[in-house]
């Protein structure tokens, strides 16, 4: 005899309530991260060194190297990475501090200009000489290696990243097969952390290729104007280039200012317009397309992504906005079938879904 009953009702939660119920949980969620950003975000960053160089070890393996020794190889190039991107940013900001220094004697004379041109307007001399009283070059040196320092300190917990790296490279081989051994939703799982791992591996070579790109035109065209180290500043632009939409004015401020001071405001304001300009049609327009049709991820949200990740965690969250934002989509939205409905929302694209971490 057929059961009758009806089931039990399920409790419901007004739509209403369940968003209110989210975005409180997100607020606790993020500023949670923002307290323990000194723990999670050398994590993270060690967790996309080590997924940038997988291939590496997978194809040494591949070749009949041994695991351990492929591991080895792997965990010491992702070392030279962070060494080598933490020592060019200490040096750029070591001998742009430097530089300043021995142009005090111009700097003085730019100032006592600026105020002779403010009093010409009609701005009262008292409230201009307190202003240039209050402005020393030991002030913008400050300011302008506190830009360059900021991103350099995501490199300096070094011993703390240094003992992630290892853990998480000796993990990383075996992560991928334990997530395939679990039925169902564990396959649905390693697809998405799959398509992370490959976004993210794309996101950085094209932002490799443009940063290339982009420090040789700098190199270049500082060449031309006759700017002391060009190829310094041309490294500071191809570094400063993996954090999207507004890592060039990173790059910007110290030729900026040696220009200024060695050859006048004619020489700065066109070394503004070079960069500008190739900001614009490198970074502005061509990048962001080749980096949404790659990873699946729209210019808005982009932009939107580096505030939010570099408010969180700093400079490390600049630079990791796309692999962080990779992160969460493969973890929210790319397990659950119900939430499919998410991705093509978040893409670049307006009619079919976009290609999962392929170089176009």
């Amino acid at each position: 005899m057929p059961d009758d009953r009806e089931p039990p009702a399920r409790s419901v939660i007004p739509r209403e309530s369940l968003l209110i119920l989210t975005c409180a949980g997100a607020l606790v969620a993020a500023v949670g991260l923002r307290a323990f950003s000194g723990i999670i975000a050398p994590l993270i960053l060690a967790l996309v060194l080590v997924v940038a160089v997988q291939p590496i070890r997978d194809y040494a393996v591949r070749r009949g190297v041994p695991e351990w020794l492929a591991t080895s190889t792997t965990l010491l190039a992702v070392y030279a990475i962070v060494a080598g991107f933490g020592l060019a940013l200490l040096v750029a900001a070591g001998r742009f501090a430097t530089l300043l220094a021995e142009y005090e004697p111009q700097f003085q004379e730019l100032v006592a200009d600026v105020g002779d041109l403010l009093e010409s307007w009609g701005i009262g001399s008292v409230q201009v000489r307190e202003m240039i009283n209050a402005i020393d070059l030991g002030s913008v040196v400050g300011i302008a290696t506190d830009l360059i320092g900021g991103v350099a300190g995501a490199f300096t917990s070094i011993f703390f990243i240094v003992v992630l790296l290892f853990f998480v490279a000796t993990d990383a081989g075996a992560f991928a097969s334990k997530l395939r051994r679990v039925p169902e939703s564990g396959s649905r799982t390693a697809e998405a952390f799959g398509r992370f791992a490959q976004g993210t591996r794309s996101y950085l070579v094209v932002s490799t290729l443009f940063g290339l790109v982009v420090a040789f035109v700098d190199v270049v065209a500082l060449y031309a104007l006759d700017i002391r180290d060009p190829w310094l500043w041309g490294m500071l632009a191809f570094l400063t280039n993996y954090i999207p939409n507004i890592g060039f004015v990173v790059g910007l401020v110290p030729p900026t200012i040696i220009a200024l001071l060695d050859h006048g405001w004619g020489t700065a304001l066109a070394v503004i317009i070079v960069y500008c300009a190739v900001n614009f049609v490198l970074q502005t327009l061509v990048q962001p397309r080749v980096v949404g049709n790659t990873v699946g991820l729209s210019g808005s949200l982009t932009f939107l992504s580096l505030i939010f990740w570099a408010t969180l965690f700093g400079g490390i969250g600049a630079i990791l906005a796309i692999p962080l934002t990779l992160f969460v989509k493969a973890v929210f939205v790319d397990v659950s079938p119900d939430r499919g409905w998410i991705g093509p929302l978040l893409s670049s694209h307006s009619g079919s879904a976009p290609s999962e971490g392929r170089v176009t």
